[in-house]
């Protein structure tokens, strides 16, 4: 697969959405292209934020129930194409990076591990002392995507995205390492790191 640096905004492989489609058609009453992204961006607030009431709930338990049969990639199929400063842009961009750890858990340790030697990663994301290493990246981007987080959403974009910006500095250090691979992945930093600070401000839609 190939990593969140050099394709942040392509599309991995995914399972057919014929049946993602009659999932929220069942949610949101029918089959239009833009319920569908409705019922999409519902069902990121519903992980992100919980559900608040008894309509939310069973709601909820529907799209749990969808990643945890038909895989995760069929919810992030539908947030491909959000903005980057949405609900659903940011669990985009956490699926990428969660996909290319559980594809190249070797790959992502080492140019993690390069990064953290480097220099540059002095400052790697205001707030973020110990960015987390590719496992506990995994987890806890997986703790996000299946609806049971109970920490700070912003803490979690800040801490995926100095796991980036290392991941970045270590491929910048890299030999053969293009270019425009390393500035695709500190792209994706700054996204995640601002999609933060909107969190934190409350403008995160």
């Amino acid at each position: 697969m190939t990593s969140p640096g050099s394709q942040p905004s392509g599309r991995p492989h995914h399972r057919p959405m014929q049946r993602t489609g009659e999932f929220f058609d069942g949610v949101e009453g029918g089959p239009d292209p833009l319920q569908v992204s409705e019922a999409a961006d519902r069902a990121a607030h519903l992980l992100v934020r919980g559900a608040r009431d008894a309509g939310d709930t069973g709601t909820a338990d529907r799209v749990l129930h969808l990643a945890e049969e038909e895989g995760l990639e069929t919810l992030a199929e539908l947030w491909s194409a959000a903005p980057a400063d949405t609900l659903a842009g940011c669990l985009w961009r956490l699926y990428l990076l969660r996909a290319w750890v559980h594809a190249d858990p070797a790959g992502a340790a080492r140019d993690f591990e390069a990064g953290r030697a480097s220099a540059q990663v002095a400052r790697v994301v205001a707030g973020v002392a110990d960015p987390p290493g590719p496992e506990a990246l995994r987890a806890m981007v997986d703790e996000v995507l299946r609806g049971i987080a109970t920490g700070d959403f912003a803490d979690v974009l800040f801490r995926a995205a100095a796991f980036t910006r290392v991941v970045a500095a270590g491929r910048a250090a890299g030999e053969g390492s293009p270019t425009a691979d390393v500035r695709r992945m500190l792209a994706l930093s700054e996204q995640l790191e601002a999609a933060g600070h909107a969190e934190l401000g409350g403008h995160l839609g």
